[in-house]
This record gives structure tokens, sequence and C-alpha cells, in this order.
């Protein structure tokens, strides 16, 4: 059992360095088998992160080859295919880093149960979070349902300092059998847009470093502003190597702690920022019904519309609302996988306020379509916005995606990139909106931008009106 191999199971943590499993597994001197298992909850996911993760695989399988190893793909159950690598290669040790939504820990906790029983060494690390949501307690021992008492909690623990990629990984001396990705087809739901998608994409973990250095050197000076400005590169940008571990946590906080203490002014909010990340994975774990239904029970009383093919919910999705802010906010997404933050606040606030429906809808629109998708940070801000959820907006905040056009996109700058129509020379960005979207949408550049669905005042007094009488 000393030189039998450990299996490394790979989930969202596809990186070399910085990845507890991965170092405690290499250590033992031991050869070490890493793994992926495309199960249910992989099977479960939207058209663009499941996309994503397969791209995200296929680079990590580049990183492991340079060093030696490779990545054993495999389909289907996770427990069974996890039994059948231990027969076929004499591994006796499971090694995997901890993931925290409920289909994932109902899994693991399967998982763990049975290996343990049968023997085998099962082991899960943390990596994904700095803060194990468990460990996070109010002075009566309850978990934090506000962002700010969460924030000055943690905002003084020390951070594990991020670990080194293993220098050598050991292998074994014949290697299992693997799946092909491309046999899975994970970018099959994408159809043309994945062409177009393609080069916004910011691909493993080199990658993910990069632009980590380069927006604390140049960028996170000035974040306090430059973060709610759409028509500038003024955030990190990482939020899509952030949800499949291709970089950690912890490399973000300390990078970000040395730019604090250098003087740099937004690099608290930044800090703030990662902090609001492990908020939404503590509320997620200790109250999961957080991704599923109103956190504040009450409002399962709500008169929500709840048709996701009506009318003005089709606008939305399409970007054709008539309202410029929701509308470029809606075709970056579908360009790029991703969405300025400032974007996601008009569009969610457009869909649960102006519109009156259901946050689940713009959510579930959400996880089809981005390629930085997270469970809690998607369902928290989702429930932030519609007024249902832990410290969420009140329901009287309905932001007015007019004015805040004018506050946040002064040049329209964001605007002329994202949307075409009524340009005599739209942007490639703009252009290239048409050639990702459904042909059965039937859209072109050069229809007549639309009339608002709801306009921005109109949409303000309907949901006023429906918020105060809302009878809880």
């Amino acid at each position: 059992m000393s030189s039998s191999p450990i299996l490394v199971w790979f989930r969202r943590d596809l990186r070399l360095s910085d990845h507890p499993a991965l170092n405690a597994a290499c250590a033992t001197g031991r050869p070490v088998i890493p793994v992926f298992i495309h199960d249910d909850t992989v099977e479960a996911l939207g058209a663009a992160p499941k996309w994503r993760l397969g791209l995200g695989l296929e680079a990590f399988d580049k990183s492991l080859r340079a060093k030696g190893s490779r990545l054993i793909l495999r389909r289907g159950d996770a427990l069974e295919h996890l039994q059948n690598l231990m027969r076929e290669t004499g591994a006796s040790a499971v090694y995997w880093s901890r993931l925290y939504d409920p289909a994932a820990v109902a899994r693991d906790t399967g998982v763990k149960s049975v290996l343990k029983e049968q023997g085998v060494e099962a082991r899960s690390f943390g990596g994904h979070l700095m803060f194990e949501p468990w460990t996070v307690e109010t002075k009566t021992g309850g978990f934090y349902k506000v962002y700010t008492p969460f924030w000055n909690m943690v905002r003084t623990r020390e951070v594990e300092p991020p670990l080194p990629a293993p220098a050598t990984l050991p292998v074994p001396s014949n290697w299992p059998e693997s799946d092909t990705l491309s046999d899975w087809q994970m970018g099959r739901a994408m159809d043309r847009g994945a062409e177009i998608v393609r080069p916004h994409v910011r691909l493993g973990e080199q990658a993910a470093q990069t632009r980590l250095a380069m927006f604390v050197d140049r960028i996170v000076d000035g974040y306090d502003t430059t973060r709610d400005l759409p028509g500038v590169d003024g955030t990190s940008g990482l939020s899509q190597n952030l949800s499949l571990g291709e970089i950690s946590p912890h490399q973000c906080w300390h990078a970000g702690q040395r730019a604090r203490q250098e003087g740099k002014t937004g690099a608290e909010t930044f800090l703030k920022e990662l902090v609001w990340r492990e908020f939404a994975y503590h509320l997620m774990h200790h109250t999961p019904h957080l991704l599923t239904g109103n956190w504040k029970e009450a409002w399962d009383a709500f008169p929500w519309h709840r048709d996701p093919n009506a009318p003005a919910v089709m606008a939305w999705k399409q970007g054709r609302t008539g309202i410029q802010f929701v509308d470029a906010a809606m075709r970056e997404m579908y360009v790029t996988g991703t969405m300025h933050n400032r974007g996601r606040m008009i569009v969610a606030s457009y869909l649960t306020k102006h519109l009156l429906t259901h946050w689940q809808i713009g959510m579930d629109w959400f996880e089809d379509c981005l390629v930085d998708w997270d469970p809690a940070s998607n369902a928290m801000g989702w429930q932030w916005s519609a007024g249902s959820g832990p410290d969420a907006t009140p329901y009287f905040r309905v932001f007015n995606p007019v004015t805040q056009l004018d506050k946040f996109d002064k040049n329209r700058d964001y605007v002329s990139r994202w949307i075409a129509e009524g340009r005599s020379r739209p942007s490639a960005q703009a252009l290239s909106y048409f050639d990702a979207i459904p042909l059965s949408w039937k859209m072109t550049p050069k229809d007549a931008f639309p009339a608002p669905v709801v306009a921005a005042d109109e949409g303000r007094k309907v949901a006023l009106n429906a918020y105060e009488n809302k009878g809880f």
C-alpha cells in the first residue's frame, strides 16, 4: 500500500499551483493519477458552463502532460468509476477538493462513506474557498445572514499562503484507459455561438495568473471607480477562472493584500469582492434552498410572472427590451460568456422589478449563458436583486436603467460596443452578436432598435406599487 497509486479526483480545481489535495498526494511519493469524471452534475450544466468546462479540461490536460502526467477521463457514476480505477490501477486512496453545492455534497458524502467502509483512504481538502463555511460563526454560534458583519469577522483572519505547484508529478508505471474528451461533445449545445465566444475566454491557469498580475499592477489602484464602468477594462476579469479553480481565492487574496500594503486604494474593495463570494458560499452551505426557492419564504406569496417564454421575457433574453443598458449587457453575455457586474445588477433589477418576473427565470438563463457560472454567486446575486434573498437590496430600490447609463456610461462607450441597430458603422462586437444568436430569433443589425417593452419610469411605478402592496 505504501507504493500504491493515489487517485486525485479533479472537479472545479483545474490548476497545479495552490492545490492542497494534489500537493498532499505528491508529497507521499506515491504515483498520482489525475482523474475527471463526467457525472450527472456535469451533465446538468447549462450550455456555456459545460462548454467552458470542456475547454478547461483540455487546457488542464496539456498542463499535466507538460509535467509528464495526464488527465484520465471517465463518464458515468462517480463512485462506480473511482472503484473501477482502483481495481485497474491498484490505487488505495482517493483525494479531492471539497465542493459545497447540495448535489456535490450529497455525492461526495456518499462516495467517502462507501470508500472508507471498503478500507480506502478517502480524503477531502479545502482550496475552493478561503474560509470553510462552518468555521465562520456569529458570537451566538449561528451563521451570518448579513454581509458586513461577515466581512468584519473574516477580514483579519489568516488566509493560508498559496502552495507552489509540485516540482514533479509521480506517475504510475501503466496508465489506465481514458475516454476521449471530444467524444463527450461538451460544446454541442453552444451551436454556432462557440466560435464567437471562444476569443473572449481567458483559458487556463497561466492566463489567469497573468491577468491577476496585470490587474494588481495596472487596474486595482482605481478599482473603486473603474469596477462600476462597463465601458472600460476595470475589473479583475477572473470570475471564470475562479469558477473552475484555474486560480485560487487564496492567490487572489494575497495579491490583493500586497496591493493594499503598497497603498493601492482599490485593493480593499477587491478583497471585499472576494469575501462576497465567500459569503455566498457560506449562505449556500447553511441554507441550500438559496439555489431553488425564495430565501425569505414570505416571498413565495409574491405574484411573480412565471412564464419563461412570455414575450417580455423573451425580449429580455434576446437583448431587445428597448432599454439600452439592459440590451447591451444581455448581448455582452451572449458574445463573451460574461457580463459586467454593473450590467448584472441592471438586467436583474429590470427583469424582477420592471417586468415583475420570477428571479429564477433569470438565474436559469444566466446558468445557460455564463462561462463564469457559479452556483452560489449566481443564486445570491439574483435573490439580492429581487429582494427575496439574504441581505437583499430593499424593495424600493429599483434601478433606473436610463439614469444608471448616464452615470456609468456617459459617453455611451458600452452601448456603442454592443448595440448595432441604428448605427451607420456598428462595432465588430455589436455585429458579432448576430452571428452568435440562434437563427430562429430572426434578428439582424439592420432592424430598428425596439421601443421599450416597459419604460424605465413606468416600470418603477408598477414595481413599487406591487412591492408596497405585497402583503407581507
